[in-house]
């Protein structure tokens, strides 16, 4: 099975990205053909600062290697070292309707928290269909809040195939996340775009300091607490086993422990996961020709089944090209 996943180069990487899906992504390498591209046209609806762009894509292959994606087990590539992925996204806007767009629940969300109504945010499920379909994907890996994007795409699919008569397209199919949503220190869902996140490789004193600084509310130390309605716990039990997770709620639920005594244990528990992980990105960084090697030898891969793809495109539409 051939499962396709990407991720924005549009700030620093945090516990949102790595549990929401980094973690499945780097998990199923050994499971699946996984392909996994860094979307650096997708990120300039937000960034058109050049420099701030090569910088943020260096450091999403940066994360994921230094958490233990392989190269030789899963294709790591830039977005654009595919650039037939913006031909069949215009190739899909001529068979898609603008109604779809419209009810995309990202793009409202976006626009409700200041973002500019731009046509790249608007048309954002457009090119991230062609993503996913020029390499025939089988299941894309997302949180519950994705679905409708994967959705759209098979809409997308189906809008073309029937249109041309053909059945150039595999229809995709979402891979739940089991950690769907996670939390930022607000309590809205962590993301770059809220300003409300905790990042990878932050150092243990600032990471520490964003964890201590989780919204909680004001009940006394003495009383039951919901842990089910606890924005420290919902990060808490990604960390932990089922055997201590079930300790922790215990606790809230008996009394007498405070907010900052699981806030200490998620800083922990951060610092035991991604310490070693940032170690190695160290030396990662100090190697750029390796990192540079990886991602042109998998885009050159990635191009390859793209093209074979595009010529199936072109030719079902009556599109002609010089050879």
């Amino acid at each position: 099975m051939r499962v396709l996943s990407g991720v924005q180069p549009s700030g620093k990487l945090h516990l949102g990205n790595y549990f929401g899906a980094m973690k499945q992504h780097i998990e199923g390498q050994l499971e699946h053909e996984s392909f996994i591209f860094i979307a650096n046209y997708h990120a300039l609806t937000t960034i058109q600062d050049p420099d701030r762009l090569r910088a943020l894509t260096l450091d999403v292959a940066l994360d994921y290697l230094a958490l233990g994606l392989d190269p030789d087990k899963a294709c790591l590539f830039r977005q654009s070292d595919v650039p037939e992925v913006t031909e069949l996204a215009w190739i899909l806007s001529t068979v898609t309707g603008k109604g779809l767009l419209e009810r995309a629940v990202s793009y409202k969300d976006k626009i409700a928290k200041g973002l500019s109504p731009s046509m790249g945010l608007f048309s954002y499920p457009i090119l991230q269909a062609a993503d996913i379909l020029i390499y025939r994907s089988d299941a894309v890996p997302v949180g519950k809040d994705q679905v409708q994007h994967i959705e759209m795409t098979a809409d997308m699919a189906g809008y073309f195939n029937n249109t041309y008569g053909c059945d150039v397209f595999v229809i995709p199919k979402p891979k739940l996340n089991e950690a769907a949503v996670v939390p930022g220190i607000d309590g809205e869902k962590m993301s770059k775009s809220y300003g409300n996140s905790i990042d990878l490789f932050d150092e243990p004193k600032p990471a520490k300091k964003r964890i201590m600084s989780i919204k909680t509310d004001s009940t006394p130390v003495e009383d039951p607490k919901d842990p089910d309605a606890c924005n420290v716990f919902a990060l808490l039990r990604l960390f932990t086993s089922a055997e201590e997770t079930e300790e922790w709620a215990a606790r809230y639920r008996k009394g007498g422990m405070g907010y900052g005594d699981a806030k200490k244990r998620v800083a922990e528990l951060f610092e035991e996961n991604f310490g070693p992980a940032r170690e190695r990105r160290k030396q990662l960084a100090d190697d750029p020709d390796y990192v540079e090697d990886a991602l042109a030898s998998a885009g050159r891969k990635a191009r390859g089944l793209a093209q074979e793809v595009m010529e199936d495109v072109r030719r079902a539409c009556g599109i002609i090209i010089a050879q």
